[in-house]
C-alpha cells in the first residue's frame, strides 16, 4: 500500500519489527514530513480490548480514521492432535485470530459508520473453509473469522463492506511451523502483496460479506 502512495497506519507487538518497518516506510513514495500524512506504526496488542480502544482514541485525536482496515494478526498452534494441544496454546490462537478481529471491529466500525464509508478485510485461510488434522485450533479460529465476517456484513451501513480474504498458501513463519522444510516452495509475502493490494483497493460495498481468495 505504501509503495502505491497510500498512508499506512499499522500496529504490532514486536517493537523491533515496528522500528524496522518504520524505517522502510520512511523511504516509501507516500512518506511525508507532515504529522498528518506520515505513516504511523504503534505497539498494540489486538488481543486486548483496552489496547485496541486506546488505538482508536488516538487515531480519532490525530484525525487518522482509516478508510481500509486489514485485520491480519494471526498465529497457529504447533502441529498436534486437539486433545494434546495445551489449553494456553488454544487460548492464544483464539485470542489472536478471533478476539483480535472482534476487538478491531468493535472500536473501528462505529467510526466508519460516522463517516458513512469503510472497507474491512479479515484475513482468513483455506483452513477457514476446509479442515486438516493437527491444526484444529487454527481451523476453528479461521472458520470463526468467516462466520464473524458474514454476520457483521448484515449489520453494516450502506456504503461499507467487510470481507474474508484467504491468501492461499504463502511462505511465512507460520507456514514453516506446520509445513517444515516444504514451506519454501510456496510464494513469499512480498510476491503475494501486490496482488492483494490490487484486490483490496478495488473492493466496494458490492463485495460486502464475500469470502475471497487472492
Amino acid at each position: 500500500m505504501a509503495k502505491r502512495g497510500h498512508c499506512v497506519v499499522g500496529c504490532g507487538r514486536s517493537q523491533d519489527r515496528i522500528d524496522s518497518l518504520q524505517a522502510e516506510l520512511h523511504n516509501s513514495p507516500s512518506s511525508s514530513n507532515s504529522e498528518d500524512s506520515s505513516h504511523l506504526l504503534l505497539n498494540v496488542d489486538v488481543r486486548l480490548n483496552n489496547s485496541v480502544q486506546d488505538l482508536a482514541k488516538l487515531l480519532v485525536e490525530k484525525k487518522r480514521i482509516p478508510d481500509i482496515i486489514v485485520n491480519n494478526a494471526g498465529t497457529i498452534n504447533k502441529n498436534n492432535i486437539l486433545w494434546e494441544v495445551p489449553a494456553e496454546e488454544f487460548d492464544t490462537v483464539i485470542d489472536t485470530n478471533v478476539k483480535g478481529v472482534a476487538n478491531m471491529l468493535r472500536h473501528f466500525i462505529p467510526l466508519m459508520i460516522e463517516r458513512k464509508h469503510g472497507i474491512i478485510v479479515n484475513l482468513s485461510s483455506g483452513w477457514g473453509r476446509s479442515a486438516a488434522a493437527q491444526v484444529a485450533p487454527y481451523c476453528a479460529s479461521k472458520w470463526a473469522v468467516e462466520g464473524l465476517t458474514r454476520a457483521v456484513a448484515k449489520e453494516l451501513s450502506s456504503g461499507m463492506a467487510i470481507v474474508a480474504l484467504s491468501p492461499g498458501v504463502i511462505h511465512t513463519e507460520m507456514l514453516e511451523s506446520c509445513f517444515g522444510s516444504t514451506a519454501h516452495v510456496y510464494p513469499k509475502p512480498d510476491q503475494w502483496a501486490p496482488r492483494a493490494a490490487t484486490m483490496i483497493l478495488n473492493l466496494t460495498s458490492a463485495d460486502n460479506g464475500a469470502s475471497l481468495t487472492v
